[in-house]
């Protein structure tokens, strides 16, 4: 129902009433100027022939640098929902089955619907922090399970996960010689340090999806990549070869300046966010709901019980206000994902009107 909702608050903006649109996790703040005449310096110089497919050079080792790895486990690809999909498509494409902790990012379920793979949903709770119990994990792995989907820190509860648990995931995932496909796109903006899955080492099986959308405020300009072992690299860029070719360069030039501003870049944006997510959390309390508190931007997950949170999701919309309800991560009916995007004016209208209208 995400993309419902996104429709229909389109429409009725395009009949000029005013929504605020807190549904998509797409920065208000502009791609900083830096990044845009990097860009537009790199189309001036020629820049805007075919390339590599496995992307330029200097990028990946760059991106190579930031993740303790070498330039060989790196693949550019145009935003990482493509890295993810490629990774589905290669892993999955002669058959399996997929486990994927839930709330997810919704994406995750749609790949693998259009691509005909059976997905094994294990449900976390509020109540237990968005725990993952790694014995419940175990237990749902069987001989068609390739893969393992994770996204840390999470959309939409904005939980990062803590090491122990991270720990025993990949320990599980090892003995049973699983490829963990992680998710880390919100990773490098998490208000708290958060272990990615490199941490446990480049040569492994495990592959990490990334990206520039959400650290550099880049949505629009799509570019992502991939880190992983060498031969799966290899494969990606083989994949990229028939269908997307290459990343303009210029946007790879954009990416890069973006990587050597990264600690101003990020830090803007994390202090930023974390004071959205403060005003939020203080909101929300005071009107009864229950979340747990983010470890990352963009998103608040919280529940009401006995709540039916797609019908105020759509009473909500009707009020000026665009959410998306919790059933688009899950089963969690109760719930509903506010995504801290707007400006901060508007952010305080939206809350004031998310309280006022479960009164």
């Amino acid at each position: 129902m995400l993309y419902e909702i996104n429709e229909k608050a389109l429409k009725l903006e395009s009949e000029g009433k005013k929504i605020i649109r807190l549904n998509l996790g797409d920065p208000d703040m502009a791609t900083p100027p830096e990044i845009v005449e990097a860009s537009y310096t790199a189309m001036k110089a020629g820049k805007t022939k075919y390339s590599s497919s496995y992307g330029e050079m200097r990028l990946r080792q760059k991106i190579a640098e930031v993740h303790g790895a070498k330039a060989e486990n790196v693949v550019i690809t145009p935003g990482s929902k493509w890295g993810i999909f490629a990774s589905m498509f290669l892993m999955l494409k002669n058959g399996g089955n997929v486990i994927i902790p839930t709330p997810y990012w919704t994406a995750y379920d749609l790949i693998a619907k259009t691509l005909g793979i059976k997905t094994k949903l294990l449900r976390t709770e509020m109540e237990n922090d968005w725990k993952v119990d790694p014995n419940e994990l175990e237990s749902l792995i069987d001989a068609e399970t390739k893969m393992i989907i994770l996204n840390n820190p999470n959309n939409p509860t904005s939980k990062a996960m803590d090491n122990k648990t991270l720990d025993g995931i990949v320990e599980v995932a090892n003995k049973k010689g699983i490829v963990v496909l992680s998710d880390e796109v919100y990773g490098a903006i998490s208000f708290n340090p958060t272990k990615s899955i490199l941490d446990y080492g480049t040569d492994t099986p495990h592959i990490v999806s990334n990206g520039f959308s959400k650290t550099f405020t880049m949505t629009g300009w799509r570019i992502g990549y991939l880190v992983a072992n060498k031969p799966f690299i290899d494969n990606v860029t083989k994949l990229n070869q028939i269908t997307i070719n290459n990343v303009p360069v210029f946007i790879q030039d954009a990416a890069l300046k973006g990587l050597e501003l990264h600690a101003q870049i990020a830090g803007n944006i994390k202090a930023k966010y974390k004071q959205r997510a403060d005003l939020a959390s203080k909101k929300l309390a005071s009107a009864g709901f229950k979340f747990t508190q983010p470890d990352a931007p963009f998103y608040l997950f919280p529940k009401r019980d006995g709540l039916d949170g797609e019908k105020f999701t759509l009473d909500l919309l009707d009020r000026g206000v665009a959410v998306a309800p919790g059933t688009s991560f899950g089963d969690y009916r109760e719930h509903f994902r506010i995504s801290l995007t707007a400006p901060d004016d508007q952010i305080e209208t939206a809350l004031d009107k998310i309280c006022e209208a479960t009164n």
